[in-house]
């Protein structure tokens, strides 16, 4: 089976700005590789700052007249967005699959969850409520109102790239800000089919731009939207240190940011909990995307008392996963995204086995099959001193750290910069309460290894970023409140 995505319209290889697709200015062009093979699927334009400007002058002129269009008007446009990605379900999840190597039905479920955030917000459009104030004094009447902040500069990881974007331009449409937006150069594609189908369905010219950039060009084009004084707010989903980047960077102009950073998620299992249930949460939780998400598990702690039947649970399952291309229906898990991810899963691989931890499957590169594939791991009598303890792997490896007691759990848990998402498994109702409020993580899943949704909101504490993306609290990260103060009523 193959994929030909040729008659369905929706690769487009140029920048998309005010309602135009252009090429970069100088003409420079990067390649998209598919990465279970290696092959060029597209070459696509190459930005710089000045095709970044372009994108922000077209946006800043496009933000007075969006701003002023009725909510009902915003939510019909996005109503009609939404039932055009549903329409072309098939195509966009055979783009994301072929770009960035997910099995098919993960990139058709990918398309599903982005348009939920499109639904949502549509929706979200007309609830943009404010408050009459009491009144403190007579002949005064105070009001809080919210606007729309402007100009939003959205920069998108590649192992969503349709949720991603969608979870960021969806509230910035609904709330009426107007948006410039950067893929990841791993994944552009699938970001400029999302903008074709937003243009056919009637979003005006000026209030969605998408550019695509390689890896070192980007810097630059990225650099002009933290500079430039009308984008007033930067939403971005990566890594923590270019989180922090970006917020350095963009302090000289205030702009307010919204950032879902790096995580190093734990997943705890007491020996109270529903054994099947833990191991069935656990390869939803971390094998989603081969293990390329932040919210994957990073950390696996198991209580002793069932640490050896957890385990061998455990390794049976994961052993009897399919590895394999998107092209293959029965793949469960794709390739990783690059030679670099690769490379980085080996080295957190062998530093564990060096530090005395026992490969119970996997544990190898998969060459057999292409560049960029890696065998799903469980890897037992995980330490503290391992290097996958403390970073992110972003791989289908699951390392086992034993505990004695709760409190060890908890502790350990804990015990990171990051706080994204924490996840554990008991049947205790008193432990269900006390570990819930006692772990340091913005998204918590009980006895649930499956936790996104467009109406929960989500996001991190610590270093792990702030702001929420999806559900009602979404949409205020792109609002600001206006206080109104009218005198001489009396």
């Amino acid at each position: 089976m193959g994929f030909n995505l040729t008659n369905g319209g929706l690769i487009r290889r140029e920048n998309f700005i005010d309602g135009e697709w252009t090429p970069a200015k100088d003409d420079a062009r990067f390649a998209v590789s598919n990465p279970a093979t290696g092959d060029i699927i597209e070459n696509v334009a190459d930005s710089g700052a000045g095709d970044a400007r372009a994108a922000v002058d077209a946006a800043a002129r496009a933000f007075p007249s969006w701003r002023n269009t009725l909510p009902k008007e915003r939510a019909a446009i996005l109503r009609k967005w939404h039932t055009l990605i549903l329409e072309h379900s098939d195509l966009l999840g055979e783009l994301i699959s072929l770009e960035q190597g997910k099995p098919l039905a993960e990139g058709r479920g990918e398309v599903a969850y982005a348009a939920s955030y499109v639904a949502w917000f549509a929706d979200e459009a007309t609830r943009i409520y404010g408050d009459i104030i009491p009144q403190q004094q007579r002949g005064k009447r105070m009001s809080a109102v919210k606007e729309p902040l402007g100009v939003v500069a959205a920069i998108t990881p590649w192992n969503f790239p349709a949720a991603m974007i969608a979870r960021k331009i969806a509230p910035a449409l609904a709330a009426g800000c107007t948006v410039v937006a950067k893929p990841a150069e791993d994944t552009p594609l699938t970001a400029l089919a999302l903008a074709l189908l937003a243009h056919e369905a009637g979003t005006p010219k000026g209030v969605l731009n998408v550019i695509s950039a390689s890896r070192d060009r980007a810097v630059p084009a990225v650099a002009e939207w933290l500079q430039d004084s009308r984008v007033r707010k930067i939403t971005f989903t990566g890594s923590t240190p270019v989180g922090k980047y970006l917020a350095r960077e963009s302090a000289g102009t205030l702009k307010k940011l919204s950032l879902e950073l790096g995580g190093n998620a734990p997943f705890i299992v007491f020996d109270d909990a529903d054994l099947d249930a833990a191991v069935t949460g656990l390869l939803a939780a971390k094998f989603r995307n081969g293990g390329q998400t932040c919210v994957c598990p990073n950390r696996v702690y198991v209580q002793t008392g069932v640490y050896e039947r957890f385990s061998k649970l455990l390794s049976q399952r994961v052993a009897e996963l399919k590895v394999g291309p998107a092209t293959d229906p029965s793949s469960q898990i794709g390739p990783m995204i690059n030679f670099r991810a690769i490379d980085k899963i080996a080295r957190h691989v062998d530093d564990a086995v060096a530090h005395g931890a026992k490969v119970l499957t996997g544990g190898k590169t998969l060459p057999e099959l292409g560049p960029h594939y890696f065998s799903p791991t469980v890897l037992a009598d995980a330490s503290a001193d391992m290097v996958l303890c403390c970073e992110e792997t972003f791989g289908p490896v699951v390392p086992l750290f034993p505990f004695v007691d709760e409190a060890e759990a908890v502790r350990a848990a804990n015990d990171t910069p990051f706080g994204l998402a924490a996840y554990f498994y008991s049947d205790d109702a008193r432990r269900i309460d006390r570990v819930a409020r006692l772990l340091e993580a913005g998204i918590v899943g009980i006895n649930e290894g499956a936790l996104a949704s467009e109406a929960a909101p989500f996001g991190g504490v610590k270093e792990s970023g702030y702001g929420r993306e999806g559900s009602k609290y979404g949409l205020d990260d792109y609002l600001s409140i206006k206080y109104i103060c009218q005198g001489g009523l009396d």
